[in-house]
């Protein structure tokens, strides 16, 4: 048993929410496949399991499925359901499965994340200032009550008066919300202090007595992104996890994210240490292409310690990839992370690098996939806010270096301050 369970949708979500509990000596492993319980006669006991169920692109119920099933596989004394800091995916529909999964009265629901643009106020969720819904993700709805009307439960809001009043506050308003049904707590926060009393006003609610008190004594729910991670307190005694790194020099960075920020971070890499994969020719013979691309990987390594592989490097590579693979129905996406995984696991096998830089959570599963790296340790270090760091726990590719970050943050210099550090 697991003293924390973390459930996300995407592989960089659940490896940058697990740095939370790992940066304050929790041990984390992050695992590719939720549904998967541990083999017989193999099974584990974790301080933190952080698992990817894939979901954020499957349909709703799908989704809500390999929620119910991650939290089925590893039960644990706390759950931390993961969502998405801009709130993509199927966030609603994910969160009602884990309440019902967990059997929980009281989920707690804090998206933010301040330390990468990501605030809340007045109910009111924002990207580096501009509302959510004018800030490109697509997501129409920016108001937190009204995104979250969908669910089958209550849906109540803590005002950032209430947040900002610190924990007492916090957990006097959540004992007050009425006991006979779960309920939503959706909450404001625009600095890691709101989220830390956030955090420890909810679990006085969850570590109070009084089974016979209707305002007291409830299972708790923790939902939001890597921010409220930092400040969640794991129940049992810490259980830190080594996994020894390689000391290979070399570095591969896999570039997948499309992100705008993502464009422009690799714009600053110089052009010498980057293969640019053709993305029509990724949309329609994707192991091809990756394959003609680590050949040019070994080149480059030949002469460098490092190299860069991606397929777009602007906007009209992304509609070139999706209108070859609209032709044959194929999906862009898909086509193009198996071109890359292609590519980066024949750079392995050829150049033996011992770190990976994968920017992108499709791409950091397909190419962790493809490598047969079903688990990662994380070390609790970081690069950068959102940016940790990992080794590959078990596996051919056991003690390989691994940096992972979403596409939607970061400075001009993030990717190479990751290639830098690894």
């Amino acid at each position: 048993m697991q003293n924390a369970l973390v459930v996300a949708d995407d592989l960089t979500g659940a490896i940058d929410t697990g740095h939370g509990f790992a940066a304050r000596g929790r041990g984390v492993r992050v695992r590719l496949r939720g549904e998967r319980r541990d083999a017989p006669g193999q099974a584990v006991e974790r301080d933190v399991l952080a698992v990817d169920t894939d979901s954020r692109e499957a349909a709703p119920a799908v989704a809500a499925e390999a929620v119910t099933r991650a939290i089925d596989a590893y039960p644990a004394d706390l759950v931390y359901k993961k969502v998405d800091s801009t709130l993509r995916g199927n966030v609603v529909s994910e969160v009602d499965a884990a309440v019902a999964a967990t059997d929980a009265d009281l989920a707690v629901v804090a998206p933010a994340f301040p330390a990468t643009g990501r605030t809340t106020e007045d109910g009111t969720h924002f990207v580096d200032g501009a509302p959510l819904a004018e800030a490109g993700y697509g997501v129409d709805e920016s108001d937190l009550p009204t995104f979250f009307a969908p669910s089958r439960y209550v849906v109540e809001h803590l005002s950032l008066d209430t947040v900002a009043s610190g924990a007492e506050a916090i957990h006097d308003a959540l004992s007050a919300f009425p006991g006979d049904q779960p309920v939503l707590a959706v909450c404001d926060a625009t600095t890691d202090d709101h989220l830390a009393a956030v955090a420890s006003g909810a679990a006085a609610v969850a570590d109070e007595g009084g089974a016979d008190d209707n305002q007291g004594n409830r299972d708790v729910l923790f939902v939001g992104s890597g921010g409220l991670a930092k400040h969640v307190a794991v129940p049992g005694e810490a259980r830190p996890t080594t996994v020894g790194a390689v000391g290979r020099p070399k570095t591969l960075g896999v570039v997948g994210s499309t992100n705008e920020r993502t464009l422009v971070q690799l714009a600053a890499i110089p052009d010498e240490f980057v293969v640019k994969l053709d993305p029509a020719a990724a949309a329609r013979d994707p192991e091809e292409t990756g394959q003609r691309g680590a050949v040019r990987l070994k080149r480059l390594f030949e002469r460098s310690d490092r190299a860069v592989v991606t397929a777009a490097t602007s906007v009209a590579d992304v509609e070139r990839a999706r209108t070859v693979a609209g032709e044959t129905g194929a999906d862009a996406g898909e086509r193009v992370a198996t071109a890359l995984a292609a590519a980066a696991s024949g750079a392995v096998a050829a150049s033996q690098p011992g770190g990976l830089v994968l920017t992108g959570g499709a791409v950091a599963r397909a190419v962790l996939t493809e490598l047969e790296a079903p688990e990662l340790a994380l070390t609790g270090r970081a690069v950068a806010d959102g940016v940790p760091e990992s080794v590959v726990a078990r596996g051919p590719a056991q003690g390989m270096r691994v940096v992972t970050k979403a596409g939607g943050f970061g400075s001009e210099r993030t990717i190479l301050d990751c290639l830098d550090a690894v």
